[in-house]
């Protein structure tokens, strides 16, 4: 799986509820965009946001606690994510973690440090420091776990730390920049819900405010915390016992995966195509704030892909058995899909995009003449500074790619201008799946360079490094701004803390991949890097021309790109009562690219919460995202709390010079 995903996915489609500014997070609910033409700005979402939530100038946000703190837990956690992503192939969440940590940090000082105590760690300041973290943390997801180490894979050639430090650093910043003009479309203007951030901002509200409703609340996030705790131990100990212990005691550990029915039928599905049910609560929790609509469409999906393509690809000798054979064919036509839907939707609000690039003509035409004051200019991340660190970012990219890699110069631009686009398919994924597709995005730049590069395979690599890399913190700062949307958070702020996250993971996650790395292990069973095995597969066939595709994909990317913009053009332009009924082509977009049991798992939450709110929804309203988010948080804590406590003294080792 080339593609990380952080460990929270929620969709909450119930209305604003705007209450007094001194306590705006106490509740989180968003209003989703109905499709209609936007509203004159004075009463569109965002101003009503600015004039009943916005918190920024009252609560202290920025300082240099936060950032600090951002950047030493989100380093801590780039490790934990690179070394994970090379073993694994898989990323973890940050920002929960991240924050619950710093909470608990200056709690302590707040009880032994009086200065604390008379200047509190705020819940703006904890969001903001999470989003550094965030930023950090992923660093992995810029190349480290696959198109760096593919690289090695296939041409041999190992970079210098200056090298990947720089071409690390450009790529993530390019994706921070890029995601500036995508927010005020995709958060303020249609409201997607970026699930992780509802998660992260419920997380933040229970632990940071008080009263008898948020104290229930609180009870019911860390209850669940501690069930999702208790989970990830069940499935993990055996990790943590010495081998001939894990070996006896290992048949008693919590499965991984369980067949969807019993005997040998059951069997063959999971382990052939991977139709079952995760052993995780993870998946679950995501959809029961995903939503029964995009739920549906993941098992649908699912169904597709896996039940009726999966044994007929293997079958007709088209595919492998199992996951990673099975998506090496599936992920074309689900790529596709997601592409032009992603693209469509965007373009068919471009009056929004128009109106949110409207800073471009007082950045190159200043005297242009005066406009009316929009107070939201004052606190969204301004124009030009998309414009300048874009083209200054862009730039090192091209230049770094024509100096390192030998990658033509006007190739280089196409990159850049291809990694825009399919940044927003990716924050569209993200804002209504969660699931950041990062491996189907640069598995598309590789398909484009395929075909304009098709014998140069370090072309194919590092141009797909730059969308993957870019698309990926792209999407990372808007869940980030998502959690600052709900908590009343000024967005210019949270931007500035994000490039420091970028800069601590890069001081951090950069030196430790050079030392912990050894290239003779890589695509070992010590060190599998699945991901690099992935992008390395699909250079290796590229690099004879896009012909070489496996066979059928290309007739499927057609019908998959088709099927995405009839969706499309039809939720937008049905009538309303008939829009409910449209399939969600992110959710049959996602199935495609990650295992059927994921689905199954997301869908089984949705059915779940959506039967809760259908007959008490007094308790949904008041339990459903609180618990979902503890579940996820305590099998996440536990989970980075097992790989530490059993990787972390190797890595230590290695960092000291003794591991290799």
């Amino acid at each position: 799986m080339d593609w990380p995903f952080s460990v929270v996915r929620y969709y909450n489609p119930r209305p604003l509820k705007v209450l007094p500014r001194e306590k705006p997070w106490l509740t989180l609910e968003t209003r989703m965009s109905d499709g209609s033409t936007t509203p004159p700005p004075e009463s569109d979402p965002a101003h009503e946001w600015f004039r009943n939530v916005y918190q920024g100038d009252h609560v202290r946000q920025l300082s240099v606690r936060s950032i600090v703190t951002g950047m030493l837990i989100g380093g801590v956690m780039s490790v934990s994510n690179l070394y994970v992503g090379l073993k694994t192939g898989w990323g973890l969440g940050v920002t929960i973690t991240a924050s619950i940590i710093a909470y608990a940090v200056f709690q302590a000082l707040e009880r032994i440090v009086p200065a604390y105590r008379k200047n509190p760690f705020t819940i703006l300041e904890n969001y903001t420091m999470s989003s550094a973290a965030s930023a950090a943390g992923y660093m992995s997801s810029a190349g480290l776990v696959s198109a760096i180490p593919a690289l090695y894979l296939t041409t041999g050639r190992q970079l210098l730390w200056w090298e990947l430090m720089t071409w690390i650093g450009a790529v993530s910043a390019l994706g921070v920049f890029m995601a500036i003009p995508l927010k005020r479309q995709l958060i303020n203007i249609e409201q997607l819900p970026f699930p992780s951030g509802i998660a992260t901002a419920e997380t933040l509200k229970s632990m940071h405010t008080e009263g008898e409703q948020a104290l229930s609340k609180a009870r019911s996030l860390f209850g669940a915390s501690l069930i999702g705790g208790l989970l990830a131990f069940w499935k993990d100990f055996p990790s943590l016992l010495p081998k001939s212990s894990a070996e006896s005691l290992g048949k008693y550990a919590f499965p991984a995966e369980f067949p969807l029915v019993g005997g040998a039928t059951g069997k063959k599905w999971l382990e052939e195509y991977t139709i079952g049910i995760e052993g995780s609560l993870i998946m679950v929790a995501a959809g029961a704030i995903m939503g029964l609509r995009v739920g549906i469409s993941l098992l649908a999906g699912a169904l597709i892909y896996y039940g009726i393509l999966g044994p007929w690809l293997i079958e007709n000798g088209l595919a492998k058995p199992g996951y990673r054979g099975i998506v090496t064919w599936t992920l074309w036509p689900a790529t596709a899909m997601m592409v032009t839907s992603g693209l469509l939707s965007f373009g068919l609000k471009w009056r929004t995009i128009v109106r949110a690039l409207s800073g471009l003509l007082t950045v190159f035409s200043p005297s242009a003449g005066p406009r009316k004051h929009d107070p939201m200019d004052d606190i969204e991340v301004p124009t030009s500074w998309f414009v300048a660190g874009t083209f200054l970012t862009g730039l090192a990219c091209v230049l770094l790619g024509h100096f390192l890699f030998e990658i033509t110069w006007w190739m280089g631009i196409i990159a850049v201008l291809v990694t825009f686009l399919l940044s927003i398919v990716a924050a569209r994924a993200t804002g209504e799946t969660d699931v950041t597709p990062i491996g189907a995005m640069g598995k598309i730049t590789q398909l484009l360079y395929g075909w304009l590069a098709p014998s140069n395979i370090t072309t194919n690599l590092m141009t797909a490094s730059i969308t993957s890399g870019a698309a990926s913190h792209s999407a990372d700062l808007l869940t980030d701004l998502k959690t600052g949307y709900l908590l009343g958070g000024n967005p210019r702020k949270q931007t500035i803390s994000q490039l420091f996250g970028v800069l601590a993971g890069t001081l951090v996650c950069v030196p430790v991949y050079m030392v912990v790395v050894d290239p003779a292990k890589l695509g070992s069973k010590e060190l599998p890097a699945p991901s690099a095995k992935v992008w390395e597969g699909v250079a290796n066939l590229l690099s004879k021309g896009v012909a070489n595709l496996p066979e059928g994909t290309v007739t499927a990317m057609i019908i998959g790109g088709l099927l995405g913009i009839i969706l499309t053009l039809c939720e937008e332009f049905l009538p309303k009562e008939y829009k409910k009924w449209i399939p969600s082509s992110t959710g049959l977009s996602i199935a495609g690219v990650i295992p059927a049991f994921n689905s199954i798992s997301m869908f089984a939450g949705a059915l779940i919460a959506w039967l809760i709110a259908k007959f008490r929804k007094d308790i949904d309203e008041k339990y459903t995202i609180p618990f979902s988010s503890g579940l996820i948080a305590g099998e996440s804590l536990i989970g980075v709390a097992i790989i530490l406590l059993t990787q972390g003294p190797g890595l230590i080792m290695t960092l000291l010079g003794s591991g290799k």
